[in-house]
């Protein structure tokens, strides 16, 4: 397994994460959704961070950033989004970005198997990044998912119109 390439195609997709999450704030027709957008995407620049002093571990650089307090802060993360995400006028509100909620699911979600697939093949030290990287994004898709499904059921059972 070369792992410099798949930190490089990590890095790749987390810059295209970020740029998914900032493009989305700006369109996201609630106050509180456009934050959590904007907030994601300066965890994924975290990611970016971590996947780069990586890169440069590889090359005697350096030793790569320890996750371990950037893992705190995604648990925070994502316990204070859905604190104040989940309240209904919130979830009402959101019903037109059901759809960008949903990308953003399945981009967190692609990103959790990504790591996972390749620290399953992966040894030492990369392996330990590459689950830790996993874990972060497990969360992130948790809170997509939960945000998605309750928004999704809300517009469900609406009748015909709106």
């Amino acid at each position: 397994m070369n792992v410099r390439r798949i930190y490089e195609y990590a890095l790749q997709r987390e810059h295209e994460g970020k740029r998914f999450f900032q493009s989305n704030a700006e369109r996201m027709s609630h106050a509180a959704a456009a934050g959590i957008f904007r907030r994601l995407a300066d965890e994924e620049q975290k990611h970016i961070v971590f996947i780069e002093s990586l890169l440069r571990s590889l090359d005697g650089a350096e030793s790569p950033v320890e996750p371990s307090n950037q893992l705190e802060e995604e648990d925070r993360f994502s316990k204070r989004a859905e604190s104040e995400m989940l309240d209904q006028t919130v979830i009402e509100s959101m019903i037109p970005d059901v759809a960008v909620l949903r990308m953003a699911y399945l981009i967190e979600r692609d990103f959790a198997e990504f790591y996972e697939t390749a620290a399953d093949r992966a040894e030492g030290e990369a392996k330990t990044a590459l689950t830790t990287l996993a874990r972060w994004e497990r969360g992130h898709e948790r809170l997509f998912k939960e945000l998605h499904d309750r928004v999704f059921e809300e517009y469900a059972g609406m009748p015909w119109g709106g």
